[in-house]
């Protein structure tokens, strides 16, 4: 075949995996509202605070019960979070098949200094969940923002269970159904699937991690940015928007108009089926190519936000050195702009797939794939 350039352009060529692609029609002129140079003690700003809190539980559905915290760090600062303030009253599990579940692998292990049986699984698969002992506090990510794998639901998680499950969700939450009757603590960032500004976490827990919070006293120092309870009990002030740290209310305002959007469109259900809509077009993309696989190597547990692909055809020698040309040449023209695959992972291209993202800009996005691939296998 030659390469032939195509005509139509995606209108947005963002698909980065995070900070990823505002929603539709973003405009700054929707911040105008933002509380600017006030105190996030202040009226104005708790009220933001308290109003992004009741709007992230509304869009996920959350059960009653179930709290949500702004925590400072991101993704990784509620993971942090949650580990150190909740493992250690019980046998820990660790599973991981992707760099971030490795690193939160290495902080439990190294850090805490715990015992913990850790199980493992290659990029592109998932770890058998049949052979986890619920019993222990479990720690995982529900979908590999770094291996394009996720779990299909949460069948083998027990609702009965004597340990915790503590969820690294953040390429998950608003773009996958999660069964909170079998989560326990899930973290994400509003910087993914919501495409919101990056440095703020977000901490959900339900009744059962409250309880070992105000049980359980770790054994170890516990730094003021990770302490959510005080004589005890729940510092439920964190719950209410009383931050730890300062947050940006620029941000919380960014967030709010995501959530806004989000609710206008029809809530979860809709972000859902956003998502769904764009990685089957990638999906039949690839089904119709015998140059280019999903990462996943079960199609049950292939992502649906952060879309992995990998080259297989046997012209390419340096598969690193080829899906980075790739990315490259797309990139120069300005059709997708960071979707090479992650440093940590094998080389290939991840397309993300998040709910903002419009699924013609997805499918406007797979002839110039087609494209460079070609133009790039001409070169060797």
């Amino acid at each position: 075949m030659t390469a032939t350039t195509p005509a139509l352009r995606p209108e947005n060529p963002r698909f980065s995996s995070g900070p990823c692609a505002k929603i539709p029609n973003y405009s700054l002129d929707m911040l105008k509202d933002a509380p600017l140079g006030r105190s996030h003690r202040a009226a104005v700003g708790k009220s933001k605070l308290a109003e992004a809190i009741d709007l992230t539980a509304e869009v996920l559905g959350l059960p009653d019960g179930y709290r949500v915290g702004i925590v400072p760090g991101s993704d990784t600062g509620a993971v942090e979070m949650a580990m150190w303030s909740l493992l250690g009253a019980r046998p820990v599990e660790m599973l991981a098949w992707e760099s971030f579940g490795e690193g939160w692998v290495t902080d439990v292990v190294k850090q805490l200094k715990l015992d913990a049986v850790v199980r493992k699984a290659p990029y592109g698969e998932i770890v058998d969940f049949t052979q986890v002992n619920f019993d222990k506090d479990v720690v995982f990510t529900w979908n590999g923002t770094t291996s394009g794998v996720r779990l299909p639901n949460g069948d083998a998680i027990p609702a009965e269970r004597a340990g915790l499950t503590i969820c690294d969700a953040t390429s998950a939450a608003f773009a996958m159904d999660l069964p909170w009757d079998k989560l326990d603590v899930v973290t994400f960032s509003w910087q993914k699937v919501l495409g919101g500004e990056g440095a703020h976490g977000v901490i959900v827990l339900s009744p059962r991690a409250v309880e070992r919070l105000e049980s359980y006293t770790p054994a170890w120092p516990m730094p003021k940015i990770f302490r959510m309870t005080k004589g005890g009990k729940l510092i439920e002030g964190i719950f209410r928007g009383e931050t730890i740290n300062t947050p940006s209310m620029l941000a919380v305002e960014d967030y709010l108009v995501s959530l806004k959007w989000a609710k206008s469109i029809g809530g979860l259900p809709a972000l859902v089926a956003r998502a769904n809509a764009n990685a089957a077009t990638v999906a039949e993309f690839v089904a119709g190519h015998d140059w280019i696989e999903n990462l996943a190597v079960d199609p049950a547990t292939a992502s649906t936000t952060s879309v992995c692909l990998k080259f297989v055809d046997a012209r390419i020698a340096d598969g690193a050195a080829f899906a980075k040309a790739v990315a490259k040449r797309l990139e120069k023209e300005g059709v997708a702009l960071d979707i090479g695959a992650y440093r940590d992972a094998p080389p290939g291209l991840r397309i993300w797939c998040g709910s903002t993202v419009e699924t013609s800009d997805v499918a406007a996005l797979m002839p110039w794939i087609d494209w460079a691939f070609h133009a790039e296998i001409a070169t060797l």
